[in-house]
């Protein structure tokens, strides 16, 4: 027997959507979006950017880093009589937190409070206008 001698029967695959030929609903089943002719289901990554707020337009932002700032108060808690302030005595007392990625950051004084002992501040520090005349009124220097 050889291969052209075999009889059989070739199944033929059912045409879906041609009227009542497959029956009721030509083997698509009931209404919805599966139902419909050109159905076509959106992928996840599109709903995905879709969802995401779209932003407009440009923002400046500055280079220059803004200075840490400190208060008067808190350097009058933690500074004994006649100590030095500068960024370094300010990491050591754990004033300022300083990250390793940012270097050449400023530390900026501030005029909350009051200043009743007798401190040594370093020039490198930054100061406001009010904490200059706090600091000469209560006997320290800026060296």
């Amino acid at each position: 027997m050889m291969i052209h001698q075999i009889k059989f029967k070739l199944k033929k695959r059912k045409r879906i959507g041609r009227g009542k030929v497959g029956g009721n609903y030509s083997g698509r089943g009931l209404k919805g979006q599966k139902s419909r002719a050109g159905r076509r289901i959106r992928p996840a990554e599109r709903d995905l950017i879709i969802r995401i707020p779209k932003k407009r337009g440009f923002k400046f932002r500055s280079l220059s880093l803004k200075p840490i700032v400190v208060n008067l108060e808190k350097i009058n808690k933690i500074f004994n009589e006649g100590e030095r302030v500068d960024l370094f005595s300010l990491k050591d007392k754990k004033v300022v937190k300083i990250p390793k990625s940012k270097k050449n950051i400023k530390v900026k004084i501030l005029s909350k409070g009051e200043l009743t002992k007798k401190l040594i501040f370093s020039s490198e520090l930054l100061f406001s206008q009010k904490v200059k005349e706090k600091i000469i009124n209560s006997g320290s220097s800026i060296e």
